[in-house]
């Protein structure tokens, strides 16, 4: 990648996401100039106290201005607004894209920005932790991660390649897929997983005080990692599964079906059927292993 493939960078939404990509422009185009934009004076500060952005401001439409590349990573429930904000101060011609975990939902809040004058990228890193906030981001976030491209059939090429440099430089795997394909995709390997494990540790807050310190005490790697994904931003989890909904709702009904017929398969000591079904699970996890998704 070119030493200096963009100017000037704005990040509006400095959390886990853009504060580690700010943090990957820092170290491999310590030239580019970058803007962060957060509602919130404390997170602005620790940006200030961090280092990570040249500028910082509460005022998205201030901090596109003169951008060449903007990049929402803001909770999905936002994006039309700033869109709104945005759009009459944004450069003609400047790169748009996004770290949103859905897409076609994404792309209709975005609308405004298109009609603007924007080159429109929309696109998911598919990296994160349950950590959230500007000191939660490290550069080595997306490294051998996938992130997954969303343009639409009209998108400028050389947009599409410049978004998919900036995301190899971070070192990502980059592909590409359209909207709702994606939103399928990731309601079964993202938001589903997420879903489940807020019901589990939702269902261990519910049981009585000796019970509930027991499970906390005795957790096995099982429940921890459930505990872990749980902890993941509430807000964000909560945007991801209206904007996503359709394809949420589609996913879980397969499930429901599946977990009924383990159900069944328990209460009537089907030993062939639960030893059949946990053998071909397996082979899905060597899958992932291999695919260094692990």
């Amino acid at each position: 990648m070119s030493a200096k493939p963009f100017e000037r960078v704005a990040i509006i939404g400095i959390g886990l996401i853009g504060s580690s990509l700010a943090r990957v422009l820092r170290r491999d185009c310590p030239d580019t100039r970058i803007v962060a934009c957060a509602r919130r004076a404390e997170t602005l500060a620790a940006v200030t106290r961090l280092g990570i952005a040249d500028e910082v401001t509460d005022d998205p439409a201030a901090a596109v201005k003169g951008a060449d590349l903007v990049v929402l990573a803001t909770p999905l429930s936002a994006y039309a607004g700033i869109a709104e904000r945005i759009a009459p101060a944004v450069t003609k011609g400047a790169i748009v894209t996004d770290v949103g975990s859905c897409k076609a939902a994404v792309i209709r809040d975005l609308a405004p920005l298109v009609e603007a004058g924007v080159r429109l990228v929309p696109g998911h890193p598919v990296a994160g932790t349950e950590h959230s906030g500007p000191e939660s981001g490290f550069a080595e976030l997306f490294r051998d991660r996938w992130c997954i491209l969303t343009p639409g059939a009209d998108a400028d090429p050389n947009a599409v390649a410049k978004v998919t440099e900036l995301w190899e430089l971070a070192g990502m795997r980059v592909t590409t897929m359209l909207p709702d394909h994606h939103d399928m995709v990731l309601a079964m390997t993202s938001h589903l997983p997420h879903l489940i494990a807020y019901t589990i540790v939702g269902t261990a807050t519910a049981l009585g005080d000796d019970l509930k310190s027991e499970v906390i005490a005795f957790s096995a790697c099982g429940f921890r990692d459930f505990t872990r994904i749980a902890a993941s931003d509430p807000i964000m989890w909560r945007d991801i599964f209206i904007k996503n909904r359709e394809a949420v709702l589609d996913i879980l009904q397969r499930f429901s079906e599946d977990l009924t017929a383990l159900q069944r398969a328990i209460r009537y000591g089907e030993a062939d059927t639960l030893e059949k079904r946990f053998r071909e699970t397996r082979a899905i996890r060597r899958s992932v292993i291999e695919a260094k998704q692990a």
